[in-house]
């Protein structure tokens, strides 16, 4: 593709003149790229490490999540797709808003993308709004942890979650139509699911991309009481018999029914001189939020409903140079427009959030030379965002950002060292505001970031890694400019326009290996904060007198700076036991835990606790069965504000089958989930309280791929 054409496309827009990105997963490897569709490519490479590396050769926590393991954990939301993985929790703010918590970080220190670019949400401003991000047309799913994941953002701090899909096709069919289409039934809540894609070739260069889905469920059958013990207890007293009432409320969980479809084209132009492909796609989301009870006399309880809808632009090309100097140059780029109402009980629009967003990205990849390879790049990402209703909380506010950022990687053989940096300019600007008595504010960040990192062959099939990092971020305009009662969080939130940058140094030890028969993956890590930024309940004079000395819905809660420090682990382990037959029968299991403590404050809130995860799995050629339990310990560990979690424990069962022989993309697979009806609450939840996690569930899961 002449340089030209990605000039002219560039400068067509005065933001993608700056940069274009080419997310690393953009490009398949060498080896793979030819032949192969992009999910059929080897599992173990990550490509959203930048430059494409094998698993156990990136020098921090990794996760990959494709083929039978993803279509056996797929959910309608991606943080109860990924709750099972390592180091991984999820908001759990009911069914349908649930967004990971990766090593016990959550919102603005989490990105969450779409084949390499943000998902344009507003998913980070409360843990009520969902990710506007589709797992049903996920290819596969890249989680990584740790300081490889502050190339994507200063933000990044606990990691990157990146779901790949094929709307901008990497590949030319060789069949004259291709399809892939899943359907899932979950008894839980009644959930029908439907999602299918089609791939045309209308030349040996030329492809366009169809995609559409639905997915409707009910109000989640949680096989529990919705209350803990101790807001029954409390409701059971009341004199009222309303409140009364709540104390045997048991079953289904209400107001957490949703419905969502999604429609979606592309096209791409792949030929031996590069590739350049668009996709457009549409999202309406219409789903309950679990009420939040109350149980005292005078209390209101809320059953708002959200709808939420997207309209967003992708763009995605790779020029290959293989100069001296350059290897190829990639760019990715993405917008969307944004909105959601918050529709109350009476069917009234209460709030409306109104979100435009543009992020892009542009990598120069470098010739290998000898043992030294690298990538240097630039992004841009602008935030257009302002809140409407009787719950605006935020005055409108513009975020700018620019990046630079470089990672450079030697290999001498047995040990391997790599060097990444980050330099970012950020500008937060908020209009005056006489409604949240807010005056205009401009506030600039110049942020830098910084990780060095090696590891070590101890023996062949085992490396041994050291990364050390220094990160700096920019607060967000939430933590910033807040001043107003939010229900979504039940708190009237007040930021702190004077906030400084919040700095971290950070150090993460693994260990990696397999032989014969087994694989072993250990990651340690501590990060040390100054000007840690979190909010904690204050006195309701404070939030009153910023609020003209009004009385306030909610208590009052203020964002503030201080040290604070994060410590924890990931482990995950495979072994063959037995081959019987045409079957091998493996055992596995997952073990993480975060400490977290805001020093002089306490232990952090909403952290989750030590988990144990292990499964025993006979994989045959055409049929696989697996059993697994896991195990979530009592989280007593827990800031003033909120109420220590009880432990649980969780059975679950699946078998797979691939009815069409030669096809591994086919299968049928029925699994239950809970199979003993526990109850459940995650601690890392702000409705642990008032909403379980669901009971026994049933799920019939058809994939077909043609």
């Amino acid at each position: 593709m002449p340089r030209s054409i990605l000039l002219r496309a560039g400068c067509a827009v005065p933001v993608l003149c700056l940069a274009f990105p080419a997310f690393a997963e953009n490009a398949a490897p060498a080896a793979d790229a030819a032949n192969s569709p992009y999910h059929d490519q080897r599992a173990d490479i990550v490509v959203t490490a930048l430059i494409p590396r094998r698993q156990g050769d990136i020098l921090s926590g990794t996760t990959v999540v494709t083929g039978e393991k993803l279509t056996r954990e797929l959910r309608t939301s991606i943080g109860e797709t990924l709750a099972r993985q390592p180091g991984v929790s999820a908001t759990s703010f009911g069914p349908n808003a649930s967004r990971p918590i990766l090593r016990g970080f959550q919102g603005e220190r989490v990105r969450i993308l779409t084949d390499g670019i943000g998902s344009f949400d507003v998913s980070n401003t409360s843990v009520d709004h969902a990710v506007a991000i589709n797992p049903l047309t996920a290819d596969r799913i890249e989680i990584l942890r740790g300081p490889a994941a502050l190339l994507y953002g200063s933000s990044a701090i606990g990691g990157v979650v990146n779901v790949i899909d094929s709307r901008i096709p990497r590949r030319v069919p060789d069949e004259p139509v291709h399809i892939d289409a899943i359907g899932t039934y979950g008894s839980a809540s009644n959930e029908r699911t439907g999602s299918g894609e089609v791939e045309v070739p209308l030349s040996d260069k030329f492809v366009v991309h169809f995609d559409g889905s639905y997915s409707k469920s009910g109000n989640l059958d949680t096989g529990s009481y919705i209350l803990t013990p101790a807001l029954r207890a409390q409701a059971a007293a009341s004199s009222d018999p309303d409140i009364q009432s709540l104390a045997t409320l048991h079953g289904k969980l209400p107001n957490s029914a949703a419905e969502t479809w999604e429609v979606a084209g592309g096209a791409a132009l792949i030929t031996d001189g590069g590739n350049l492909g668009f996709s457009v796609a549409h999202t309406d989301n219409f789903y309950g939020v679990p009420v939040r009870y109350a149980v005292e006399d005078g209390g209101e309880a809320e059953q708002v409903r959200l709808h939420m809808k997207q309209d967003r632009v992708d763009m995605r090309a790779e020029l290959p140079v293989n100069g001296d100097i350059l290897e190829s140059i990639r760019f990715r780029a993405g917008f969307a427009d944004y909105q959601h109402q918050e529709i109350e009980d009476t069917g009234a629009v209460g709030t409306t959030f109104y979100n435009q967003s543009m992020e892009s990205r542009l990598e120069l990849v470098q010739a290998r030379h000898g043992g030294w390879d690298g990538a240097i790049g630039a992004q841009f990402f602008t935030r257009k965002f302002h809140v409407v209703g009787e719950e605006k909380f935020l005055p409108r506010n513009v975020t700018d950002q620019i990046g630079l950022f470089t990672l450079q990687s030697l290999d001498l053989g047995t040990t391997r060292i790599e060097v990444g940096g980050r330099f970012e300019h950020t500008d937060v600007r908020a209009d005056a505001d006489e409604t949240l008595l807010n005056p205009s504010y401009a506030r600039t960040f110049d942020t830098m970031s910084g990780s060095i990192g090696a590891s070590h062959e101890l023996a062949p099939g085992w490396r041994l890694g050291l990364n050390l990092s220094r990160t700096e971020r920019a607060p967000s305009a939430e933590e910033l400019f807040a001043r107003g009662n939010h229900a979504g969080t039940q708190a009237f939130e007040l930021g702190n326009a004077d906030f400084g940058k919040e700095r971290s140094w950070g150090i993460e030890g693994t260990l990696r290996g397999q032989g014969t028969g087994y694989t072993l993956s250990l990651s340690a890590y501590h990060n040390w904060f100054s000007g840690y930024i979190y909010d904690a309940l204050v006195a309701d004079d404070v939030c009153m007198a910023a609020n003209g000395g009004t009385a306030l819905d909610f208590p009052c809660y203020q964002y503030n700076q201080a040290d604070a420090r994060y410590l924890g682990f990931e482990a995950e382990a495979t072994v063959k036991l037995a081959q019987v037959g045409g079957y091998t029968i493996n055992v596995d299991g997952v073990a993480d835990y975060v400490r977290a403590t805001i020093v002089g404050n306490g232990p952090a809130p909403r952290i989750p606790p030590l988990r144990l995860l292990g499964g025993l799995e006979a994989q045959g050629e055409r049929m696989s069965l697996r059993a697994e339990m896991e195990h979530d310990f009592a989280q007593n560990r827990t800031a003033t504000t909120e109420t220590d979690t009880d432990a649980f424990t969780l059975v679950n069962a699946s078998v797979s089958w691939k009815p069409l022989k030669g096809n591994d993309r086919t299968t049928l697979t029925l699994s239950a989930d809970n199979i003993f009806d526990v109850e459940a609450r995650r601690a890392a939840s702000f409705l642990k309280d008032y909403a379980p996690l669901a009971g026994r569930d049933i799920r019939l899961t058809a994939r077909l791929s043609i």
